[in-house]
């Protein structure tokens, strides 16, 4: 299923955005990144069942036999099973065990009771997760339906409009992305002015231009609750597809997705209550308790910055020496010396990690509180694996003194470009004593 962000994005870069309306754009100072909450299906589901937005009757199973009973109750032979893991493409993923499919058509509770049993406690592999997949812990068990026509429905905050956006089309469903690259003119958007929100005519105007002018008034109140619910819940994206035209012109939304502001989550406590930690990388579930940004990437070479753009300068210059770092991560601006040490325990819980590079700038950030998380770190991990440290900045001189004294091999650079050279270098030997099974312990030549 696509995501909206992508579409928006490659959309507005490649073609421009074609407007149904009129917005004014201004510059918007840049915000750290932030992880942003998604949820499971069978909760965007809830939450638009409580918004009066129609959805097939559903239920979620934990076991098999909470699936066969869900589907009894759902009295009908014609049932959908969804496993509910965080990514896209379910439908043509499989699974560890051999079952295809994380999306499957069954006609019976019996049937749905089996399919069910295979789906649980399994891994999910798609085009989005990798070789590694998704654990599947719950499975949605819903009604199926037969659409007769599908339609795109999303409402997103999205820069290049300076506040939140409808996006919507005529061509909804699985191809969606197909759509938009092939047909870029078929996808609409409609700015809506936060200040004074959606209005009932701009609404209907969007169902008329996707070919629901029988519908406009349905379909109006449909997206006006759309926006109600985006506000009330702190939204960053609520994306329905497809929203299908079933038996009778009634219209339901099959599959939805939506992801949420972290910056409000102190307003919305309940729903970041509802946070699937399962779903994500174990190194950045244990990064998010002690508020550090953590990605993780392929290469050898740990990073720990402080700053979403000096990270990412230190990432570029790493790869400019011909090395390769094998994570972004950001302590952020008030990190302790806990925090620190933290840090390093997840750096090195990466088994192709052979060196780190640490670049700090001290500007809130104290040099010398960093200098006592990695001296800590060093001991209690009992690192073996060469240290890269660059400090400039706020009480830099008593981290220098710290470091020197620690009697760990702790390497202080103050420029970072040699900085980044030797964390190459090192990694590289690093690298080699491995393939060679030597003891990594050694004196390193400089």
């Amino acid at each position: 299923m696509l995501r909206s962000v992508v579409l928006a994005e490659n959309i507005l870069l490649k073609n421009g955005p074609k407007i149904l309306g009129s917005t004014t754009s201004s510059w918007q100072p840049q915000k750290q990144q932030r992880r942003n909450l998604n949820v499971h299906e069978h909760i965007s589901y809830t939450l638009l069942k409580d918004a009066g937005i129609q959805v097939p009757k559903f239920g979620v199973a934990k076991t098999k036999e909470e699936a066969r009973k869900i589907a009894q109750d759902l009295a009908t032979k014609d049932i959908v099973l969804k496993a509910q893991v965080l990514a896209g493409g379910r439908g043509k993923g499989h699974f560890k065990n051999g079952l295809k499919g994380g999306v499957k058509m069954v006609y019976s509770p019996e049937e749905a009771a089996d399919i069910a049993g295979q789906m649980l406690g399994d891994y999910l592999i798609t085009k989005q997760t990798g070789e590694k997949g998704r654990i599947c812990n719950a499975v949605m068990v819903a009604e199926r339906k037969f659409p007769r026509k599908e339609f795109y429905f999303a409402i997103m905050m999205e820069r290049a409009f300076s506040g939140p956006v409808i996006i919507a089309s005529s061509q909804g469903g699985v191809n969606i992305e197909e759509v938009a690259a092939d047909t870029p003119d078929a996808i609409l958007y409609e700015p809506i002015d936060i200040s004074k929100g959606l209005s009932k005519e701009q609404a209907e105007k969007v169902a008329v231009k996707v070919g629901l002018g029988s519908q406009k008034e349905k379909t109006g109140q449909m997206l006006l609750k759309m926006y109600d619910l985006f506000c009330k819940k702190d939204a960053l994206l609520i994306e329905i597809n497809p929203y299908a035209e079933d038996a009778g012109e009634t219209y339901f939304s099959l599959d939805a997705k939506f992801r949420f502001d972290d910056n409000a989550a102190f307003r919305q406590k309940e729903l970041f209550a509802l946070r699937d930690w399962s779903q994500e990388d174990e190194k950045e579930v244990a990064a998010a308790k002690f508020d550090l940004n953590y990605i993780a990437l392929d290469g050898n070479i740990g990073c720990l910055v402080n700053g979403a753009g000096l990270a990412m300068a230190t990432m570029d210059i790493i790869t400019l020496h011909g090395g390769s770092p094998a994570n972004f991560l950001d302590v952020g601006g008030g990190a302790t010396a806990q925090a620190v040490k933290e840090a390093f325990k997840i750096i090195t819980a990466d088994p192709k990690v052979h060196a780190i590079l640490v670049n700090i700038f001290g500007g809130i950030m104290r040099c010398d509180v960093i200098a006592e998380g990695i001296i800590a770190a060093a001991k209690e991990l009992s690192l073996k694996m060469p240290i890269v440290c660059r400090l400039q900045g706020t009480n830099v001189d008593d981290a220098k003194v710290l470091i020197g004294n620690s009697g760990l091999k702790i390497l202080p650079v103050n420029n970072l470009d040699e900085a980044a050279r030797l964390a190459v270098k090192l990694s590289n030997i690093v690298s080699l004593a491995h393939d060679a099974k030597l003891d990594v312990n050694f004196e390193i030549p400089l």
